[in-house]
């Protein structure tokens, strides 16, 4: 169903509840901005927002489904492609215009029916704070504007409604978003607005982690995260939701020897993904390669400020923040394993590209090799161009190596050619632990070029090893008795 064809409906649903309904927030603005209307679309009706979404889920028959929220008087209605399993199209939520009485301690509002005035005065910017009825022709061209979004989108500024100590106190999550428009929209905060969000750093705390991450995510997901990010650490946001990246600033000097700075190194490798990738949990990535340098950092009279390890302690700390952010397990695991082979690619550069090591680099990144050397290209974030120059030239020919041993050796989905179960039956053992070691050492001889990835040269060695891993077995069976 076209947009178009949904206003028609809309309109008609409008006028036989005798309920008044405006398209508002991000539609209303991209329109002024000349940008396409994204998947999703919120209407204020001046009535109740829940009875009108379900007079317009009947109207529509079948069209998609309802999501209703009867505590806010709201509703989602998703438009789907039946033809297409259910393809989720557009999104439209219908709220009864309202304003919202906040506790301290909570972002759950109470919430009251009121005026269109009054529900655009408790919106977050003035950007957002603009409507546009919804009538026989589709979307009226009369903008209401009560609070000069339409000069500030023109003077391309982010500024609240109302008193901005207010608007961040009452729901915190305003100040990421401040964050997350300011890269978006490519604004500028109002510096009063700015100013508010400092005062108003702790009331972050009351927001559920998922927000968090949530909005995070969104903000990785702008052309230039870097923008937003500045600003998390500038009003001291970031110290309060990813203390570990704040902790990444700074430069440090003894007899002479400096460091980079980490922070902005690591904004430069995030905004370098970002050009190449739209892939925001590898920009998440880039947000967390060097995240344990601040743990690892040491001087060293003979070889100046090192980090040793910072990947092995960065894959447990990316552990630790992710849970902390409620994100799922297999997130975690590829920005974790991305994080651990970070440096893996320039040691194999440095030492020579070797076969074996190829290989393993091949088994232990599987499908993520590709995002992982994005990730390296993206940590090339040096202006002497000679020394980039060289680098992308080195991680050239360690793609080229790559898809001559993937060709080579069969790699594309390794696994040992003889299984666990022929083990079992060729030595006569039940299911445990000395099966997997004698797998293991069969596939270590594989990747590193001791016997070629074949069915029979793999049998070959398995008979050449079993003598040892059978009499283990019976020493432990004699100190068992």
């Amino acid at each position: 169903m076209t947009l178009k064809k949904i206003l028609q409906k809309i309109y008609k649903v409008s006028r036989n509840t005798h309920m008044e309904v405006y398209v508002v927030g991000g539609f209303v603005r991209d329109s002024l901005l000349k940008k396409d209307y994204k998947k999703d679309i919120d209407f204020v009706v001046l009535g109740s927002g829940l009875e009108f979404a379900r007079a317009l889920d009947e109207e529509l028959k079948n069209e998609g489904s309802l999501i209703e929220f009867p505590d806010f008087d709201t509703a989602r209605y998703v438009f789907v492609d039946r033809e297409d399993n259910n393809k989720i199209l557009l999104e439209v939520e219908f709220a009864g215009a309202r304003r919202e009485k906040y506790d301290s301690t909570s972002r759950k509002p109470l919430v009251e029916s009121t005026t269109l005035h009054e529900d655009l005065m408790r919106r977050d910017f003035t950007v957002n704070a603009m409507a546009q009825k919804v009538g026989r022709f589709g979307i009226s061209k009369k903008i209401i504007d009560d609070f000069e979004g339409k000069k500030d989108l023109k003077e391309k500024i982010l500024r609240t409604p109302l008193d901005p100590d207010i608007t961040f106190s009452e729901d915190p999550l305003r100040m990421l978003r401040a964050a997350r428009f300011s890269a978006q929209l490519e604004f500028s905060l109002e510096k009063e607005t700015l100013e508010a969000i400092a005062r108003n750093k702790e009331r972050i705390r009351i927001v559920s982690q998922e927000r968090i991450q949530e909005e995070l995510m969104k903000l990785l997901s702008t052309r230039k995260p870097s923008v937003g990010l500045v600003i998390l650490y500038q009003t001291g946001i970031l110290d309060e939701i990813l203390p570990e990246v704040s902790a990444l600033s700074g430069v440090e000097e003894v007899a002479g020897y400096t460091h980079k700075d980490n922070f902005s190194h690591t904004l430069a490798v995030v905004d370098n993904i970002a050009e190449s990738s739209e892939n925001v949990l590898l920009r998440f990535a880039g947000l967390m390669h060097d995240i344990a340098k601040p743990e690892t950092k040491k001087f060293s009279k003979s070889r100046g400020w090192t980090f040793d390890m910072h990947e092995h302690l960065g894959k447990k700390m990316v552990w630790e923040i992710g849970k902390r952010l409620r994100m799922k397990k297999q997130d975690i695991h590829y920005v974790a394993e991305l994080v651990r082979w970070h440096l893996q690619p320039i040691a194999l550069m440095d030492k020579g590209v070797t076969d074996s090591a190829v290989r393993r680099l091949i088994v232990n990144l599987e499908d993520d090799l590709n995002d992982l050397l994005l990730l390296c290209r993206a940590d090339v974030t040096t202006g002497n161009q000679k020394k980039r120059e060289k680098r992308m030239k080195n991680y050239d020919y360690l793609e080229k190596r790559i898809e001559e041993v993937l060709e080579k050796d069969q790699l594309r989905a390794f696994q040992s050619p003889l299984r666990g179960e022929e083990i079992m039956k060729l030595c006569n053992l039940k299911p445990g632990p000395t099966v997997g070691k004698i797998k293991e050492e069969i596939e270590r001889a594989i990747l590193d070029g001791d016997i070629p990835n074949e069915y029979e040269s793999a049998v070959e060695y398995f008979e050449k090893i079993k003598e040892k891993y059978l009499q283990d077995i019976q020493s432990w069976e004699k100190e068992g008795k």
